[in-house]
This record gives C-alpha cells, structure tokens and sequence, in this order.
C-alpha cells in the first residue's frame, strides 16, 4: 500500500472517531506527498467544512475539480461544498459559485448520454 493511501486510510479511521484536526493533519501530509491525489483533496473539503474552515475546504473542492475536470461529481462536490459555506457565513457569493458548478456537472451528465 502507498504510503498516501495509507495516510487517507488513518484520516478516514481518525474521522470516523470525531478527531477531525487530527484527520486534517493526515490528510496534509497525503496531499503534501501527493498533491495529485483527489480523494485526499476531498476528504479534506468535508473535513475542513466540518470544522468550519470554508474557504480551506473550497480550495481543496477546487482542486478535485482540476484533477478530475470530466467527472461530474467533482463539480457536485464543489457546488455542495459553496452551499455549506454560504450555510456556515450567510456570504452571498457562495450561492452563485454553488449554481455555476452545479450547472458544470449538469452539462458534463448530459454530453455523457
């Protein structure tokens, strides 16, 4: 096993626990070793939302989307992710960030058919 899909794997167990600090520090050094590795950005996105570090968390959201740019669930994710940012800061802006990715995902599902 990589030492990256290890470190996700002791964030992922840590999380589950409640130690959500300690599961964003796993996660750091996941992405610190392997900034290409997407399920890591990921779970950091959720993690750092839990926590209330949204603009972290967004940037990690984005980041997925640049290494996964034809998978429509990233933008899901980003646009779930703006959501919850403007749920935690009531800052407007998010709302629209939220309805630009969500309308990415929807065009990407429909060039699938």
């Amino acid at each position: 096993m990589s030492e990256v899909v290890k470190l996700y794997d002791e964030a992922d167990k840590l999380k589950a626990e409640g130690k959500l600090e300690e599961a964003v520090a796993k996660l750091e050094q996941a992405v610190a070793a392997d900034d290409s590795y997407a399920l890591a950005h990921s779970a950091l996105a959720v993690v750092l939302q839990r926590l209330g570090r949204h603009e972290e968390a967004i940037q990690h959201a984005v980041r997925v989307t640049e290494l996964e740019p034809g998978d429509p669930f990233s933008f899901t994710a980003l646009s779930v992710t703006y959501q919850r940012a403007y749920a935690g800061t009531n800052e407007m802006g998010y709302i629209r960030l939220a309805e630009e990715a969500m309308e990415r995902s929807r065009m990407m599902g429909q060039h699938r058919h």
